[in-house]
Order: structure tokens, then C-alpha cells, then sequence
């Protein structure tokens, strides 16, 4: 095969796996996901999913945002490993390994329209966790961070979703606020292995899901990288806010009710 027809070939099926609406949208959306993730260790998925589910379907959306999210911050993980606490992290860890395939038969057997109502509930749900300032204040047990894995484990197997009952667990005790963010980080590190092999064994990642992360990839990874860069600089605080802000539009946008505004 020639260079010329290899190329062709190629670019067909780049055309044909596309969507064919809202990738414009969903360049900004995956920017904007990747500024909260650098800057906090989590938010992508309360923002990228909701609204990304309203654009092309959550069973397609959910793949895309473990893989363009698990290429784009592999740069994290050598600090998250340094200053993370491993033991903590892996025992949380154990646990998602349980949660991540029974989240998975979810998202692959559930109808559409319902997980997208779903993700919204639980978004809502979620983003309220985090804003009413409830934190676990107890000292970190292994059978109660294993049970956290296991429920953080079952929201990313479903939608990604997986790091508000994290944070809410870790960000209360008496760590710093570097070790949350490293701890987080790691964390989504080990438990995206773990939904790779879930959602393939699930049939999750079609062609489009590699066109998609082509396209996308390179909005979250600046974005990413921008928010990173605001880490240390820009007051906790506010950020936080202007997250918890974002994560609320995402949830409201991505309802169902609402389908066209974002097409």
C-alpha cells in the first residue's frame, strides 16, 4: 500500500468515526474540564460528562474522558507518586477494583436516556457533597477507605464521576492540602487502569472514541496544563468556586429537558 492511498485510507476513517455535530463544543467543554483537573485534582468529569453527554451520548463521552484524561496527565504522576501517601492510595485503590466493572455493566446495559438523567442526579448530588463543606474528620481506616474505593470505583465505571466521594474522604483529615491533591492524583492513576481494561472487556471503546481523543486531546491537555500552572497562585479558595460554578452550569446544561442548547 502506498503512502498516498495509506494516508486516504486514513483520513477516511478519521471522517467517518467523527460525530457529525458538537466537536466545536466539546474542544471548549474538554478545555475548560482540564483547567479544573490541573488546578484540583478533579471536576473534569462533573463538567466534561454532563455536557458532553448532552452532545453525543454518555456511553461515548465516558470512554473518551478516561482515555484523553489518562494520556493528558500522565505527566502528574511522578510528583503524585513522591508526595502522595501509597498505602492510602492503594488500599482506596483495592477497593475501586470491585466498584469499576459493576459501574461499567451500567454504563454498557443501561438505556441511554436514563443514564444521562442519571449522571445528572448524581452530579447534583455531588457537586451539593462538595459544597456543603462535609468532610470525613475521622482518621483514614482501611475498611472505610476501601469502602470509598469501592463507591468512587462504581461512579468512574458508570461516568467518571468518581472523584467527589474521594475528595470528600481525604480533603477532611488533617493532610495538607499538596497530599489530597497527589493522593487524587495517583488514585485516578491506578483506577484508570482499572476502567481500561473494564470498559474493553464492556465493548466500550469504539472508533470514535479514538477520533474523538485525536481531536480533543490537545484542548484538555492545555487546559491541563493551565491549571496546574494556576496551582500554588491562584487563591483555593476562589478557584474552588468558580469550579463549583462551572460544575453546576454542566449539570443543569447536560438535563435532557435541555437538548439542543449546546448542539
Amino acid at each position: 500500500m502506498s503512502p498516498d492511498t495509506l494516508l486516504a485510507d486514513t483520513s477516511a476513517w478519521f471522517v467517518a468515526a467523527l460525530p457529525d455535530h458538537g466537536i466545536p463544543s466539546l474542544v471548549v467543554i474538554a478545555f475548560i474540564a482540564g483547567l479544573a483537573r490541573g488546578f484540583s485534582g478533579f471536576g473534569a468529569a462533573l463538567i466534561f460528562i454532563p455536557l458532553g453527554g448532552a452532545i453525543i451520548g454518555p456511553k461515548l463521552i465516558s470512554p473518551v474522558l478516561l482515555v484523553i484524561d489518562g494520556l493528558a496527565t500522565l505527566g502528574m504522576i511522578p510528583p503524585a507518586w513522591r508526595n502522595a501517601n501509597r498505602r492510602e492510595v492503594f488500599t482506596m485503590a483495592a477497593g475501586a477494583l470491585l466498584g469499576i466493572p459493576a459501574g461499567t455493566a451500567v454504563l454498557a446495559l443501561m438505556d441511554p436516556l436514563a443514564l444521562r438523567w442519571a449522571i445528572t442526579a448524581i452530579a447534583i448530588c455531588l457537586l451539593a457533597l462538595l459544597v456543603s463543606g462535609w468532610r470525613y474528620h475521622g482518621e483514614p481506616r482501611m475498611p472505610l477507605t476501601s469502602l470509598t474505593g469501592v463507591i468512587a470505583g462504581l461512579f468512574s465505571g458508570a461516568a467518571q464521576l468518581g472523584g467527589p466521594p474521594v475528595v470528600a474522604y481525604w480533603l477532611g483529615g488533617k493532610t495538607d492540602f499538596t497530599r489530597v491533591r497527589a493522593n487524587i492524583i495517583l488514585y485516578f492513576a491506578i483506577s484508570t487502569c482499572f476502567s481500561v481494561v473494564s470498559y474493553y472487556f464492556g465493548g466500550l471503546f469504539v472508533q470514535a472514541v479514538f477520533a474523538l481523543t485525536i481531536v480533543i486531546l490537545p484542548s484538555y491537555a492545555i487546559g491541563l496544563y493551565t491549571g496546574s500552572k494556576l496551582f500554588g497562585l491562584a487563591k483555593e479558595s476562589t478557584f474552588r468556586t468558580i469550579c463549583y460554578l462551572l460544575i453546576a452550569a454542566s449539570a443543569i446544561l447536560g438535563m435532557p429537558a435541555l437538548d439542543g442548547i449546546l448542539r
